[in-house]
């Protein structure tokens, strides 16, 4: 070999080896992200499939929603008397924990709406007055365990699963004759008017295997108005049907709640407000149905106000900064620093830090629908119209899909640090499509398995992806699919 040959050899190997340790650093990095996968490069395939009961039993009443978390590097999820954990790259059992009669576990996210990752699962499961509650660790090894008292229920309120290994439990509390809905009228063709007094909620919050109680928050009642005292919320916080809504009764006790590891939203009528885990409360200073929190996975929490503004708060509930607008963080983030937020006003648009500071505005009024990914420098959006890439830096529009049948309003986002892949859960669009976020080129489509290339994963209701360890899987209610 000559020297100028030898030299090239030891350039390009050089090179090769500089890239393929970058490329390790990429895969390994987005493995522990929201949205990451290893590899969107080429077209995802059917790798392994588990078939089985996912997701706590449903009625033929109940809105479809199949519900998993992610925990340790695995999917978890009731399967009937049990939790099962699955290996995302192969399908193989993990673990297997027996729970019992009418099981009910948490944090579990609806596939639909969010991957929900949590440090540890709740679970209260047995016959009606023995119920066990237990704390499973992200080994599928029972952490905690007790037998609870059926007196509390009444006591205290209905329990249900916790975020971080806790048990909660909430009821209305103060006088039946402290409701008044005189001012307040639903029928068949809508409601209005307000309820102006009802009662307080409790909510407790328990370890699981003493008992200890660690806070308790008391959310006192707002007039709220009669449309939102129906039965509106997402599931009914003793049980029952999900998404049961009575457009022309008005139930002034009713609320509901659901669960993640860093919130306890709760709903109904005159109580809407939010509970860290550490017990601090949201939202008591707004008119319920006017606001939101979302828990920033950088840490703390985004509070969208009634007045337009998003204050931002730190675990303790202290203002760390805000910034005007509805603010939104990425579904899929590539896990590179630093992050930013967008806002959107119904004036003007900007990129923001997680203190607030503002990195650039721009006149585009109120077309955010979704800030589906960030690659790098680089985002992703969903508008009315379609796709926007933006580049975070200075706001610019790199790219535009005007064409809104190309994306439906259910669309969830993966990033393998390089690619975007969206996928339509609701027929409005692919079942999965990867584009390059700075050029917005498609690099493949393809349909799942089974399904036509319009619609969404297994043509399904109650079907998703979620990245799991670096790995797509798909879950059903009958089922669970690996794609690689």
């Amino acid at each position: 070999m000559g020297p100028v040959a030898a030299l090239l050899a030891v350039v390009l190997g050089t090179g090769l080896a500089v890239e393929g340790v970058r490329d390790g650093a990429r895969m390994e990095r987005v493995r522990e992200v929201p949205g990451g996968v290893v590899d969107l490069s080429v077209p995802l395939e059917q790798t392994w499939e588990w078939r089985g009961d996912v997701g706590p039993e449903q009625t033929a009443d109940d809105w479809p929603m199949t519900v998993v978390a992610v925990l340790g590097g695995s999917i978890v999820f009731p399967s009937d008397e049990d939790v099962v954990a699955l290996d995302p790259a192969s399908g193989d059992l993990l673990w297997t924990v027996p729970l019992g009669d009418n099981p009910i576990c948490g944090p579990l996210g609806a596939v639909h709406w969010g991957e929900v990752t949590a440090r540890r699962l709740t679970c209260v499961a047995g016959p009606p007055l023995a119920r066990v509650a237990r704390v499973i660790e992200a080994d599928g090894t029972v952490s905690a365990e007790r037998t609870l008292d059926a007196a509390d229920d009444a006591r205290y309120g209905s329990v249900r699963p916790g975020p971080d290994g806790l048990l909660v439990r909430a009821r209305r509390v103060g006088p039946p004759d402290a409701v008044d809905v005189s001012a307040a009228r639903c029928t068949d063709d809508g409601c209005t008017g307000t309820v102006e007094d009802g009662r307080d909620l409790t909510l407790r919050a328990e370890e699981v295997g003493t008992g200890e109680v660690r806070w308790t928050v008391t959310v006192p009642f707002r007039p709220t108005g009669a449309d939102l005292c129906t039965g509106w919320y997402e599931s009914s916080w003793s049980g029952g049907n999900q998404n049961r809504t009575y457009d022309s009764t008005i139930d002034a006790e009713s609320f509901g709640g659901t669960v993640t590891d860093g919130l306890v939203q709760l709903q109904g009528c005159g109580v809407e407000s939010a509970v860290t885990p550490d017990g601090v409360v949201f939202g008591l200073d707004q008119d319920p149905g006017t606001w939101g929190v979302t828990d920033l996975r950088g840490g703390g929490y985004a509070v969208f106000e009634g007045d337009g503004r998003t204050v931002l708060r730190d675990a303790a509930g202290d203002v760390v900064g805000e910034t005007e607008g509805y603010l939104t963080q990425a579904t899929a983030d590539d896990g590179t620093a630093p992050e930013v937020l967008l806002t959107t006003t119904e004036e003007e648009r900007s990129a923001v830090e997680p203190d607030g500071t503002t990195l650039w505005t721009d006149d585009t009024a109120g077309v955010w629908q979704l800030f589906l990914a960030r690659v790098g420098r680089t985002a992703v959006v969903q508008t009315m119209a379609g796709l926007e890439g933006l580049d975070l830096r200075t706001g610019e529009t790199l790219w535009e899909t005007v064409d809104s049948e190309q994306v439906g309003f259910g669309v969830r986002a993966f990033t393998d640090g390089r690619f975007v892949m969206l996928s339509d859960m609701f027929g409005g669009g692919p079942a999965m499509r990867v584009v390059d976020p700075v050029s917005g080129d498609v690099l493949w489509e393809r349909a799942l398995p089974g399904a036509d290339v319009r619609t969404g994963p297994w043509a399904d209701p109650d079907s998703a992806l979620v990245a799991v360890a670096g790995h797509v899987v798909q879950i059903t209610a009958g089922g669970v699919r690996g794609l690689g």
